[in-house]
Parts: structure tokens; C-alpha cells; sequence
């Protein structure tokens, strides 16, 4: 197994300005490139008129596990990116290997009945890696793009089933799977349905498996059954012949890091597999070694009809994602669909497959999942776990590389903050100004770090959020007025 990358030293030198920054603009300063920014560029899910007052963050460089922003200041990225940079910053393998395909091949389509040789080489990679029975790949851009593909391939393929009134599609309550119209009415998040006249139709929701929060005092193995249950509930209450497919992440990131309870994914399957439901596994977070195996559905030996891949599938060095098809659904769709009219410019973009292939023979070569389940994931949890007596920490969950830790109110009472989120939000914004970014969700503080991250880097990432534990503890008084 390589080694994990030595953190980069504090007092190596900067780049110069003319390096750091926008020629065109002129932008020379933090306060140039934040006034830019604000006169300018709008921010995906932000309060726009809030972050203009407050002024963004610019980052300009990165290594390994760390961050550096326009003022020369280091920052710990607890969050690799956005779920995405498992490889870790600066891997020059990816930047030769863009190059390289960019000076061969910079760009063609899978249109006009062609293909390239990295759309096809990734293709037959990915089969390899995801469970068996998924043995075509639609590649996309995004994990929204590759979500929009599965309600349509889902929806088709039931029509050309015979079976069109199987519209349905069954998700969870703080299930997070893209926003696009289409992708933002599946996913469980109503405060993204207030806005544009979501939920579209045909879209249903049963609640999250959060024991925590709904059941502390259920065995862990009666509460995964009831869980499940809620999916059984929704079916017949829809009718089953109405339901076209169940789609979940095998753990909800954006929704909370909620860590289903032992027996859950069975359970799920056995429902699906009895009412003929398709199962959907969206492995956007999950996937390419987070868990500490290469996907959730190894984790919790889910076997999906179809699987969503992105973040970790380039490392997030290139856009790229795609949608695992299993064979009953491809035989179907290739053998009776005709024309698929969906479809993409930047569809198996060959420069993004290319780095692709190597950000996947990365994470074989230095060994990066069996890290991640036999040494790494378990160290960042066990000194996770030395918060829990701190009076403001309610719960510690996580799997491999994804944990979090829920913030409450009251321990005896099991009582939770109100308004959701503020609380949770002020600790982020301390571990932001301690130079640690750790995301606040609800109010559970979450983390993703690359799967390269060192014990030394864990131990300063965990110190932090103590620290901001502290200090959101010394505010409750004016937070809770």
C-alpha cells in the first residue's frame, strides 16, 4: 500500500500574484476576487444577498487533504471537495493523464452511432466493479443527469413492459438525489419542492431510517423491520400496480449521514423483489471506496436493477457519471425500446472517461478502499467517539469515511434544537474559522475527508470540531433567545 501523501509544509512559499489570479479581471486581492464574486457569480444553494454581505471564501490551491485561500490561509478539507475527491488534491497522474487524452482526443460524441476509446474502456470498468448484473452504462456529466436518466429509462422500460400506469417512483424523506425538476421531486427535501411548483407528479415519499431521531429506544433489528415497513406501506397504498421502482443512497448523506440499522437493506429487497419493484441504488456518495468497500451496496449487500455513480468516480478532477443498468431493464429497453431520445453534448465525454480510468486505477493501486475499511474509517471513529460526552453531542454514526455527529439539546429528554439548523450552523461556521471545513446539515456536523487523509490530519480535524463544540456551547444562551 503507498503512503498516505506527507502533509504539505507550512512554510513553503505561496504562488506569486500573477499566478493567483484572473489577468482579465485585474482581481489582485481577497476583497477584489470577493467583490467580483459578488457582483457576479451566483452560488449553488446559497442565500445570495447574505453571502454577498458576508463575502465568499476564495480558494486558490490545493493538496492532499489540505486547502489554501487567497489570503495565504491553510484550511483542513473535512468535506473532500463536495463527497467527491477521494484521490486527494494535486495527483499529477490525473492532470497527465487530462493532457495526454485533451492533445489525442480532446473532446467527440457518443452521437452519430460513435464511440471513443475511454467512454468504452470506462464502460467495461465500471461492470466490472458494481455488483453483478449491471452490465450496461449510460454515461452523463452529473449525478442529477444520471438520475433524470433513470426516471426515464424506469418509466420506458415499464411502458414497453405493457405496464405504463408503473409511473411511481418511491424515495425517502431527506433523500438527496440532484436538482433538476425532475431529480429535486424525487428527492426528500421540502424545502427544495417550495420553490419552481415542485414536487413534479408521480413522485412519493416514506421517512428516513433515523433511529436516532425517531426511535432511540428501538432494538436496532425491530426498527430496521418497521423502517422497511414504511416502503410496504407506501406500495400498497399507492397500488402496487402503480409503482414503478424504490430509489435510495445506501447511506443519506445530505439528509443527515443516517446510517441505516442491521437488517434494513434486506428487508428493502425482499420488499421490492415481492412487489416487483425495481431498486434503485444511488451510489453518488457512497461509491468508489467511501463506505470501505467500493460501494455501499457491497457494504450492505444490496443487489440494485440499477445504480447511480459520480463524485468519486473522477475524484471530482472531471465532470463524469453514470447510470448502471441491470440486464433485465437493458434487455428490455435494447431489445424492444428503439430510439432512446435522451442524451447529453458532454455524454462519455472522452477526456472526463480518461480521467476517470485512472482516478479508478488510483484508488487499486495505493490500496485506497481496503484503507479506508481496515485502518483509516475505523480511526476517524474511534476518535469521533471521544466526543460523546461533550453535553452538546447527541449521537456518533458513520461507515468508513462517512460519519457524523448530531448535535441535541437535551440528552435526558431527547429533546432537539428548534429551529432546526441554527445551532449545527454556528459550529460550522467555528470549524470554517479554525480552518477546518466540516459540513452542518440539520444539525448534525458531517464529514467526508479524501480517502488519503493521514491519523495526524484525523486528529487535527477532530480537535477542531471539539473546539467549535466548545465555543457553540458558550453561545447557546444567544443562539437559543
Amino acid at each position: 500500500m503507498t503512503a498516505t501523501p506527507p502533509i504539505p509544509d507550512h512554510d513553503r512559499p505561496l504562488p506569486d500574484a500573477a499566478s493567483r489570479t484572473c489577468w482579465e479581471s485585474g482581481a489582485q486581492s481577497s476583497a477584489d476576487w470577493r467583490a467580483l464574486d459578488a457582483a457576479h457569480n451566483l452560488h449553488p444553494f446559497s442565500d445570495h444577498k447574505a453571502l454577498a454581505t458576508e463575502g465568499s471564501r476564495v480558494i486558490t490551491r490545493a493538496e492532499g487533504v489540505w486547502l489554501w485561500d487567497s489570503d495565504g490561509t491553510r484550511v483542513l478539507d473535512g468535506m473532500a471537495g463536495l463527497w467527491c475527491v477521494n484521490v486527494g488534491y494535486g495527483r499529477p497522474e490525473l492532470v497527465q493523464t487530462a493532457a495526454r487524452q485533451m492533445t489525442e482526443l480532446p473532446y467527440y460524441n457518443l452521437f452519430f452511432k460513435t464511440a471513443t476509446p475511454p467512454a468504452i474502456e470506462l464502460s467495461r470498468k465500471l461492470v466490472e466493479l458494481t455488483p453483478p448484473g449491471l452490465n450496461h452504462v449510460f454515461l452523463v456529466n452529473s449525478g442529477s443527469e444520471a438520475n433524470d436518466t433513470i426516471i426515464r429509462m424506469v418509466r420506458h422500460f415499464w411502458a414497453l413492459e405493457g405496464q405504463p400506469e408503473r409511473r411511481v417512483i418511491i424515495a425517502r424523506d431527506n433523500g438527496y438525489h440532484g436538482s433538476t425538476l425532475a431529480v429535486a421531486s424525487m428527492s426528500g427535501m421540502t424545502a427544495m419542492h417550495k420553490q419552481g411548483g415542485l414536487p413534479l407528479p408521480d413522485f412519493a415519499h416514506i421517512r428516513e431510517p433515523h433511529r436516532f431521531k425517531v426511535a432511540p429506544n428501538t432494538p436496532p433489528e425491530a426498527f430496521a423491520h418497521e423502517a422497511a415497513g414504511w416502503l410496504e406501506e407506501a406500495i400498497l397504498s399507492i397500488g402496487p400496480g402503480r409503482v414503478a421502482a424504490f430509489i435510495g443512497e445506501p447511506i443519506q448523506g445530505a439528509g443527515g449521514l443516517i446510517v441505516p440499522p442491521p437488517g434494513y437493506w434486506a428487508e428493502i429487497q425482499r420488499i421490492c423483489t415481492k412487489y416487483d419493484v425495481l431498486l434503485i441504488a444511488d451510489e453518488v456518495i457512497c461509491g468508489f471506496g467511501r463506505t470501505g468497500q467500493w460501494f455501499g451496496s457491497d457494504t450492505y449487500r444490496i443487489r440494485p436493477d440499477m445504480m447511480t455513480l459520480a463524485k468519486g468516480l473522477s475524484s471530482g478532477y472531471m465532470p463524469v457519471a453514470a447510470a448502471m443498468v441491470g440486464d433485465r431493464v437493458a434487455a428490455t429497453l435494447i431489445d424492444r425500446g428503439g430510439e432512446f431520445l435522451h442524451g447529453f453534448t458532454s455524454s462519455g465525454h472522452p477526456t472526463a472517461c480518461a480521467v476517470a480510468l485512472e482516478n479508478i486505477s488510483i484508488l487499486e493501486r495505493e490500496g485506497l478502499v481496503d484503507r479506508v475499511r481496515e485502518d483509516i474509517g475505523p480511526y476517524l471513529m474511534s476518535r469521533l467517539e471521544t466526543l460523546r460526552d461533550h453535553p452538546l453531542v447527541g449521537e456518533v454514526r458513520g461507515q468508513g469515511l462517512l460519519a457524523g455527529v448530531e448535535l441535541i439539546r437535551d440528552k435526558a429528554h431527547h429533546t432537539f434544537f428548534s429551529p432546526v439548523g441554527r445551532v449545527g450552523a454556528r459550529c460550522r461556521d467555528h470549524c470554517f474559522r479554525n480552518n477546518a471545513v466540516v459540513r452542518a446539515v440539520y444539525d448534525t456536523m458531517v464529514m467526508a475527508p479524501p480517502l488519503v487523509i493521514g491519523r495526524d490530519e484525523i486528529d487535527i480535524l477532530v480537535d477542531t470540531l471539539s473546539h467549535a463544540l466548545d465555543q457553540t456551547h458558550q453561545d447557546l444562551p444567544r443562539l437559543l433567545d
